[in-house]
């Protein structure tokens, strides 16, 4: 009966993924980097004084080096291109999304990490970023990364089960040390609630409330509750998939109201991306062939959807009064560049850069046993999980084109 459960449930997650695919390519627009000037502004709005980021990997630009976890990149190649060749904690080999929207913003180049980093009075009254690698809206998916010890467990293929191979050597003792959950959401809310007293003690209370209200708030995370919470760990087993992203949207809706409720008011938050199409979900399940999984690419597009809709439905209500929320796809920019690789001139879009590209990420991916590219402009991604600073600009290029600075 149970399995009978599953498959109808899986048959309606693909004819609402379908259904939401057909609807969007019916009112596509040309995605490529030659695509149409960025939108303008809407109605009277002024550039932020500050751009704020809450998130997961996407955008941690170092916080988890403050942190005692596994989940951190502060050690090379991660930061082979990035000023210096500073392995900053960016789970990237530079730039990272909030760093090149700062940057088109005008306000600064980098968006420092809110832990661990010697921050200046410019820096505090400019923005901070309290994103951190491996977190999600579910709070759970924060806590896992201690749990599982993730880092030590990759599955390479049905072959090679769990626990086994040459990564568990290294790991079996790193994995009993005391390590800590990365911050979750509200940890990172909390830092909020310090970062304001700080900036009211620098530019008084009457202008920090100002900073507050009229910044740009970035919010990039989801994507590790589907790939890592739900399908690769049986911890969330209790909800059918459906019922978890209803769950996960009810999480993200809540984390918007309280961030309302501490002064923000511009918030942009990003949907999923295509997880089937991750190079670690193509190794964990895509099949000797490591082709997009997609039962995965099908859960992002119902996410979305319901994501979209419900951030549609808070913008300026009654319920969060002279909000302005804006939905930010990357699903479809992001898949139009990895099934469509010669038109943004990438080369190889199904694994990373660092190392074989297909599991290594965080801790695997160390100049000791995984060289990187020779070429990482060629590549989509940098490691298994994350793009390349090449990709990231070119994203953005295209969701700043659709849906504007600010």
């Amino acid at each position: 009966m149970a399995s009978k459960r599953a498959a109808v449930s899986r048959s309606l997650l693909v004819a609402i993924a379908m259904a939401v695919l057909v609807r969007r390519l019916c009112c596509a627009v040309d995605a490529s980097p030659t695509a149409a000037a960025a939108a303008p502004p809407a109605g009277n709005q002024t550039r932020p004084p500050a751009l704020i980021v809450f998130g997961d990997s996407i955008v941690d630009p170092g916080n988890n080096n403050a942190l005692t976890t596994l989940i951190r990149c502060n050690f090379p190649p991660y930061g082979q291109d990035f000023p210096g060749h500073n392995a900053t904690g960016r789970f990237s080999n530079g730039r990272v999304p909030s760093d090149i929207l700062a940057s088109r913003l005008g306000i600064k180049e980098y968006v420092p990490a809110y832990l661990g980093t010697e921050l200046s009075d410019l820096d505090l009254l400019t923005g901070v970023n309290f994103a951190s690698g491996g977190c999600g809206f579910d709070p759970l998916t924060a806590q896992l990364v201690v749990r599982t010890c993730n880092p030590c467990i990759f599955h390479i293929s049905d072959s090679i089960p769990y626990h086994t191979g040459f990564k568990n050597t290294a790991c079996r003792a790193i994995c009993h040390l005391p390590y800590q959950s990365v911050l979750t959401m509200d940890n990172q809310l909390d830092l909020f609630k310090e970062y304001k007293s700080k900036l009211a003690r620098i530019a008084g209370a009457a202008r920090a409330g100002e900073i507050v209200r009229t910044s740009q708030y970035m919010v990039v995370t989801g994507t590790d509750d589907l790939a890592n919470t739900y399908f690769t760990t049986p911890f969330r087993r209790e909800y059918d998939l459906e019922s978890y992203i209803a769950f996960v949207v009810r999480c993200a809706s809540e984390f918007v109201k309280k961030l309302y409720g501490h002064g923000a008011r511009r918030i942009n938050v990003t949907g999923a991306p295509p997880v089937g199409c991750v190079p670690s979900q193509r190794t964990n399940a895509g099949g000797l062939a490591r082709e997009c999984v997609a039962l995965y690419n099908q859960a992002a597009v119902v996410y979305n959807a319901a994501l979209e809709e419900e951030i549609k439905r808070l913008n300026g209500s009654a319920e969060l009064p002279g909000s302005v929320l804006k939905y930010i796809d990357l699903y479809t920019p992001l898949l139009d560049m990895i099934t469509r690789p010669a038109a943004y001139g990438f080369e190889v879009t199904n694994r990373g850069c660092c190392g074989t590209g297909v599991f290594e990420v965080t801790l695997t991916c160390n100049r000791y046993t995984a060289d990187a590219c020779r070429d990482p402009t060629k590549f989509l991604f940098w490691d298994s999980y994350h793009l390349t600073e090449r990709g990231y600009d070119l994203l953005m290029e295209q969701i700043i084109n659709r849906y504007g600075l600010f």
